[in-house]
């Protein structure tokens, strides 16, 4: 079997099992395997494909992993789904009270209950969302 034909099956590998691992480093071993496959099939001898690859993984790993760990370890910036709703005003729609009322949000109606259960707040006040708990909007009037 060709020695370019070995590297190419190794960067193969080394790409699936990154695949399933999300590390970083197999994906640059396999991508220093490719390179390496390419050095091999332009004829360079067994002893200098291994320093080629030997080279680029080393380099790689010292400069490009840490670069790329910080990228996928970045906490999320952007807030989705329910999460993006805490903060925001709503418009009293229906008397809110510890046990129930109504609030629309952003166009939406949503069903709610006041932050403090001694609260009773009337239709057409301004609320902040403190937190949604499951369909509910827990809220707090504006001042």
């Amino acid at each position: 079997m060709d020695p370019w034909l070995v590297w190419l099956i190794a960067a193969g590998v080394l790409a699936v099992a990154e695949i399933f691992t999300l590390t970083a480093a197999l994906g640059i071993l396999g991508v220093a395997a490719a390179v390496t496959a390419g050095a091999a099939a332009f004829g360079l001898s067994p002893p200098l494909q291994l320093v080629v690859f030997t080279a680029l993984a080393a380099t790689s790993l010292l400069f490009v992993r840490p670069v790329a760990a910080r990228h996928l370890l970045r906490p999320q910036t952007e807030r989705f789904g329910t999460d993006a709703l805490v903060g925001r005003p709503a418009r009293v729609v229906s008397e809110v009270t510890g046990l129930g009322g109504r609030v629309r949000i952003g166009g939406e109606e949503w069903t709610a209950r006041a932050y403090d259960e001694t609260l009773v707040i009337p239709p057409g006040a301004t609320v902040d969302v403190m937190e949604i708990d499951g369909a509910t909007a827990v809220v707090y009037p504006r001042e």
